[in-house]
């Protein structure tokens, strides 16, 4: 995500200023956000061709996973071998993800789905009766395991076999990163759902049917679900903290080396999360677009947190704005209808466009309009009424009436 954000803001920002060429080991851009949805319908994680994006942003595409960087050289070397030469360089690997608990079920995504899914039929059919969600130490986007929580719940409703379905975190309350609104709206939805929460604890995974949380209490089930941890990508010549996750400095400059940047999980910016990730990439477009000599002004970045929760009925749309270190323009917002637009599940100021006018990646809760595609970015638009819902489709016009970012 945030490699993709990264090179449509610099077409939009720094036009023909600059030459772009992609490096990718997938041959997709991969929707991960909506693996989630994978288990429980036909639909899930979508993928758009990177030949596509390449091509819709006139930029160059290389097949390749980075394996090290010579700074002093500007120079990146591909894992066979291969040389590329840069005068700027952006890192937006991602993170790495492995199981935190050998014995559980975990969930990275798409390449998940079908053991999940297989999962949730079992609970369905009542042969599973006892499910437990793990959320492990050190995790900051929790989200998706508070989804797969509630959609597993009403799946066994649906089935007619209600299941005991319980879920351990660190954190002190349910999607505290939201603030208490939403972690009110979260618990009031699991209680609900019937689904036990245990907060604030640690867990431990001896066995496939045994979760031990902090205080010695043991918990039998019949599976367990966790999400996985994190590292980050430790890529040779860059400099990175213990976790493998590149250094960076504030517009997104990698600490100690010349013309080199980061965005997205694989930085060492605690937050990990597909619209978090796409804001960084933006700080950093615009810094290259001012050094490649667009009339940009840098902001700099103070991230704001929006996060769909599905719920297996109506969505929640969760909106956390920190403020800056001061505390200033802090809040939070919790809603069953929209906050911003264009909807969906990353609000990347560039990408959200792009993406909506292909209807594998429209939001569930309502297709963005078609053309957007190639349309100027705006800055996700956060709305706290619905009924200011005419403002954000006036908006949205302008957009499909403006020259192409191309």
């Amino acid at each position: 995500m945030a490699a993709a954000e990264t090179l449509i803001a610099l077409r939009a920002l720094a036009s023909e200023r600059v030459s772009i060429t992609l490096l990718s080991p997938e041959a997709d851009l991969v929707y991960r956000p909506m693996s989630v949805v994978a288990p429980f319908s036909d639909e899930g994680a979508h993928g758009r061709p990177l030949t596509d994006l390449a091509r819709d942003f006139d930029a160059g595409l290389e097949r390749g996973a980075l394996a090290w960087v010579a700074p002093s050289a500007h120079a990146a070397f591909t894992a066979d071998g291969r040389e590329l030469g840069y005068d700027v360089l952006v890192v937006a690997t991602g993170a790495r993800r492995t199981a935190a608990f050998p014995h559980a079920l975990t969930f990275r995504g798409h390449e998940d789905a079908a053991e999940m899914r297989a999962l949730v039929n079992a609970v369905h059919d009542g042969t599973v009766r006892r499910v437990a969600f793990v959320i492990p130490p050190g995790t900051s986007w929790t989200l998706p395991l508070y989804e797969l929580a509630l959609m597993t719940a009403a799946r066994a409703d649906a089935g007619g076999s209600p299941a005991a379905l319980t879920i351990a975190t660190p954190e002190e309350r349910p999607l505290a990163i939201f603030g208490a609104d939403a972690s009110a709206e979260t618990e009031r939805l699991l209680e609900a759902a019937g689904i036990e929460c245990l907060c604030g604890v640690s867990a431990a995974v001896p066995d496939a049917r045994t979760l031990v949380v902090q205080g010695g209490r043991e918990l039998s089930c019949d599976r367990v679900v966790a999400l996985p941890r994190l590292s980050g990508p430790a890529i040779r010549g860059l400099p990175a903290d213990g976790g493998g996750f590149l250094r960076v400095m504030p517009f997104g400059r990698v600490r100690g080396v010349s013309d080199v940047y980061g965005a997205g999980d694989g930085t060492s910016f605690p937050i990990k999360q597909g619209g978090v990730a796409c804001q960084q990439a933006d700080v950093v477009a615009e810094a290259i677009a001012r050094r490649a000599g667009a009339d940009v002004t840098p902001t700099g970045q103070r991230p704001v947190l929006r996060g769909e929760l599905l719920t297996g009925s109506k969505p929640r749309w969760l909106r956390s704005d920190p403020g800056d270190r001061r505390g200033r323009g802090a809040g939070s917002e919790v809603a069953d209808h929209l906050l911003w637009w264009p909807p969906g599940k990353v609000a990347g100021k560039y990408l959200a466009p792009y993406l909506g006018e292909h209807a594998a990646f429209a939001s569930h809760d309502g297709q963005l309009p078609t053309g957007m595609g190639k349309a100027p970015a705006a800055e996700p638009v956060d709305r706290a009424d619905a009924r200011r819902k005419p403002r954000i489709e006036t908006e949205t016009r302008k957009l499909r009436q403006e020259p192409s970012c191309r």
